[in-house]
């Protein structure tokens, strides 16, 4: 009840709506100029889901009981936000987001301290991100601290959802779409920001699993102008196909490259991470630079923080391509590469395939049968512990 409190929120349960703070309630049909946390009212089910054994949840398979919902309009601006039954959207077929994708999303995760405490690992920057991707599309933007106190209110209501043990969380999908009912290219006059969230379990349940890449050479995930340093959809619909084809050729990911020297960009849906030493013999962590073809991904973020931290090798934001890494990989200078993002923390590789041959990617030569390299092992658990709270961390947001 005190979280309740603290929000002030409108509590509806069985269809009878009863107020926590009285007068000082606003009603669900006010409107706002900014989304605000304190407006927030809650319709409850009444038929709470049955929780799915954690060993056997499948990523984006099972959704929670809950969603919270806040509309938008160009002449009323922002709704009270609304926290409901988990259940379908109701759009008209012609509906912008379905013929121009008008559409953005997040990703961000809860997990479950040793204490049974449930946290968010860097919100901020998602919401940071979310609006940076609002902006290009001309949908509205928000006020992210606000929708973050929705969202610890969704992940309060829905607590139950939050698994226990390391490597399981309460996966959270904000995502804005564009809802104006009339066809044509055009600014959208109504939207819609809604968050749903689903427990899953570790990427990697049996623990690392080394992957293996096809460079792609025909086609590219993002170019210079385009919106490939935002969060949407269509980024992510057009890299299906490619994938398909890395998958038939018997690799797991595509590796993303750009440009005549096959400028490396990203790998599948992650942010890409060289290992190596250098053409002038220097051991460097090396990503591509946020150039506007990058997505600024949080896990990207918090990589390069914690290995400046450690102040041992070189840490750099510079543009890389695939012939400077087949030339370290013939001359023994590569140490590891691995992918970085919410879903899997870091995806180590073994083997990238590039103008008809296979480079071997070390992992860790002092432990063969290792499916990780050293840096990525290390960060992998360093990351893992803040986010379960096992080390104190201001990017560890308590939700309670």
């Amino acid at each position: 009840m005190t979280s309740l409190l603290r929000l002030g929120v409108g509590l509806i349960r069985g269809g009878q709506r009863g107020t926590l703070l009285g007068a000082r309630m606003l009603h669900a049909s006010s409107r706002l100029d900014d989304i605000r946390a304190a407006a927030l009212q809650k319709t409850l089910t009444t038929a709470p889901k049955a929780l799915v054994a954690k060993e056997k949840l499948v990523f984006g398979h099972t959704f929670s009981d809950h969603m919270l919902t806040v509309e938008w309009t160009a002449k009323g601006g922002w709704e009270a936000p609304q926290i409901k039954e988990y259940g379908p959207l109701s759009l008209d077929p012609s509906c912008s987001v379905f013929h121009y994708a008008f559409e953005c999303f997040e990703g961000l995760k809860a997990y479950r301290d040793a204490q049974g405490k449930v946290r968010l690992f860097r919100p901020d920057m998602n919401m940071e991100r979310m609006n940076h991707s609002v902006e290009r599309l001309h949908l509205p933007q928000f006020d992210g601290e606000q929708v973050i106190e929705c969202i610890k209110e969704l992940v309060r209501t829905d607590e139950r959802w939050v698994p226990e043990g390391r490597g399981y969380s309460l996966y959270i999908r904000p995502t804005v779409i564009a809802t104006e009912n009339t066809l044509g290219v055009h600014r959208a006059n109504s939207a819609l920001l809604y968050v749903i969230t689903s427990p899953c379990g570790p990427y990697f349940p049996t623990g690392f699993k080394a992957v293996s890449l096809y460079c792609d050479e025909t086609n590219v995930r993002a170019w210079p102008g385009g919106v490939g340093n935002r969060k949407m959809g269509a980024n992510y619909a057009a890299s299906v196909g490619p994938q398909v084809e890395a998958e038939k050729k018997g690799y797991q990911q595509v590796l993303w490259t750009i440009g005549e020297d096959s400028e490396l960009m990203e790998v599948g849906t992650m942010n890409l991470f060289v290992h190596w030493r250098n053409e002038a013999g220097e051991e460097e962590l090396v990503t591509p630079p946020l150039d506007g073809t990058i997505l600024p991904g949080v896990t990207r973020d918090s990589v390069l923080e914690l290995a400046r931290g450690w102040g041992e090798f070189k840490v750099s934001e510079r543009k890389i391509n695939m012939k400077q890494i087949a030339r370290a990989s013939d001359e023994g200078r590569l140490l590891e590469i691995f992918g970085a993002g919410t879903a899997c923390v870091v995806t180590p590789v073994n083997r990238i395939h590039f103008k008809g041959k296979d480079y071997v990617v070390p992992l860790d030569p002092a432990h063969p049968e290792s499916q990780a390299g050293p840096v990525a092992g290390r960060i992998y658990k360093a990351l893992m512990d803040i986010q379960y709270g096992d080390v104190p961390s201001k990017w560890s947001v308590l939700v309670d």
